[in-house]
């Protein structure tokens, strides 16, 4: 498998679900994994789960999934849990994770050796993804 395929233009986000508004640091796209570099920046960062620091990993409640396209320092509106319609093919009662390819989302089969798990979340139907992010900070060993 591989990381599943996001419609950029089909992202939407959940009524009522908590967001986060902000600058992004890179170009990032809408159904992209973020996080908040609180560190250096202070803008929104693409999320890859095997890069050098936990909150880089989505280690913190500043990760959630991008609902717009934005070049760097443009803004940005980032979901942080609830349902979100993402356009893509997803299996209902599937979790899905961060992706060693940054910004993106895998099923558990594609987290490989020396990335960390971090759940994103448990897809309702084939294209609605329930966010409920999880970082237990464990690194896949194989």
């Amino acid at each position: 498998m591989a990381d599943i395929s996001v419609t950029a233009s089909n992202v939407v986000g959940g009524a009522g679900a908590p967001t986060k508004t902000g600058t992004a640091g890179a170009t990032i796209a809408a159904g992209d994994v973020v996080y908040l570099d609180t560190t250096t920046t202070g803008k929104w960062q693409l999320a890859d789960s095997d890069a050098a620091s936990a909150a880089a990993r989505g280690g913190t409640a500043n990760t959630g999934i991008a609902l717009n396209s934005a070049a760097a320092n443009q803004p940005l509106v980032v979901q942080t849990s609830g349902p979100i319609t993402l356009g893509s093919v997803l299996t209902a009662g599937t979790a899905y994770y961060l992706s060693g390819t940054a910004g993106k989302i895998c099923p558990l089969a594609d987290v490989s050796g020396g990335e960390y798990y971090v759940l994103l979340g448990l897809a309702k139907s084939a294209t609605v993804l329930d966010i409920n992010i999880q970082f237990p900070g464990v690194a896949a060993s194989e």
